[in-house]
């Protein structure tokens, strides 16, 4: 079950964002969820590493770049350290 927090924000503030999610045609609570869990995905250090992961896999596999390719490289790179 979902729980409840309580916000402070200027009355104006609140009024804009009541108007922006009529016009959209969501409650503020939507809203306000909707933000706090791109906030959160944001900043969340496995979702971004996971990201990264997928990026870099998809540049190598579009240059021919292999598994073995890899390998060779990170061999490679430690040899020289």
């Amino acid at each position: 079950m979902a729980s409840q927090m309580i916000i402070r924000i200027e009355p104006e503030l609140k009024d804009k964002v009541s108007r922006a999610a009529k016009a959209e045609g969501k409650t503020t609570s939507e809203v306000v969820r909707s933000l706090i869990e791109a906030y959160v995905r944001d900043r969340d250090m496995g979702t971004y590493v996971d990201g990264l992961w997928e990026r870099l896999g998809t540049m190598l596999t579009s240059r021919g770049m292999t598994e073995k390719d890899v390998t060779k490289a990170i061999r490679d790179a430690r040899e020289k350290k």
